[in-house]
């Protein structure tokens, strides 16, 4: 089932990027020449996405100007006048999302595609709706070559364990296609969307997809002048 629309998490501070964050919120500093969220809003059109919504916070108007200049998608703002986290932002945002999966985000994931192609494209060719409530995009930390990776989970087949000690094969990648139907019984307000794939793994609902492409976990100033070297040089 291919996803017709996109959730972007694009509301958090970015305190370990600054100063770079000092102005603008994270998902605009430009990697090889336009801001992170314009690689993803490309990805999202690529996937043949109808439409896509984007929470904002920090440096709100500094993001909403730019989204402004996006005519190639019908863009909804979601705004956050108090940060509602991962799970609490996505929920807030449901209404317009619509009632089916939906890709979800992180706005700071700079992915490249692999021999597969569309990296988005590919996660929603193995999406099953009736056996999964999340499916993840997982790299293998052994191809992070230029920033680095934490193994969050490792895998059984297709189904991720999340490694709590953070010393799996591989890390999730920011970016995977839920249904709506797992925020049913969430608070109202802040919550972090881990608890919601934690329930799934639980519930043997959590699937996950392993990218071969290049992904790049850009979290701090030396991150960013690295990727941004490699791919100006390629």
């Amino acid at each position: 089932m291919k996803p017709e629309t996109a959730f972007i998490l694009a509301a958090g501070l970015g305190t370990r990027l600054k100063p770079y964050t000092d102005t603008m919120p994270k998902p605009m500093v430009p990697v090889n020449g336009q801001p992170i969220i314009g690689h993803i809003i490309d990805q999202v059109i690529e996937a043949g996405c109808l439409s896509a919504t984007v929470n904002l916070h920090h440096k709100a108007e500094v993001l909403r100007d730019y989204l402004t200049t996006r005519d190639d998608l019908k863009i909804h703002q979601s705004y956050e006048e108090q940060l509602l986290d991962t799970g609490g932002g996505a929920k807030q945002a449901l209404p317009s999302l619509g009632g089916k999966p939906f890709y979800m985000i992180n706005g700071d994931a700079f992915c490249l595609d692999g021999p597969s192609g569309p990296s988005l494209l590919s996660l929603a060719d193995k999406f099953d709706d009736d056996k999964m409530d999340i499916l993840l995009l997982l790299q293998p930390v052994e191809r992070m070559v230029l920033t680095q990776g934490v193994g969050d989970y490792d895998l059984v087949g297709n189904k991720p364990i999340r490694n709590k000690e953070r010393c799996g094969k591989y890390m999730f990648a920011g970016i995977r296609i839920c249904h709506p139907r797992i925020f049913a019984g969430t608070p109202d307000g802040a919550f972090p969307f881990i608890t919601l794939m934690d329930k799934a793994e639980k519930e043997g609902r959590l699937f996950a997809h392993v990218h071969d492409g290049d992904w790049h976990h850009i979290s701090t100033p030396e991150d960013l002048e690295r990727v941004n070297e490699a791919l100006n040089d390629a």
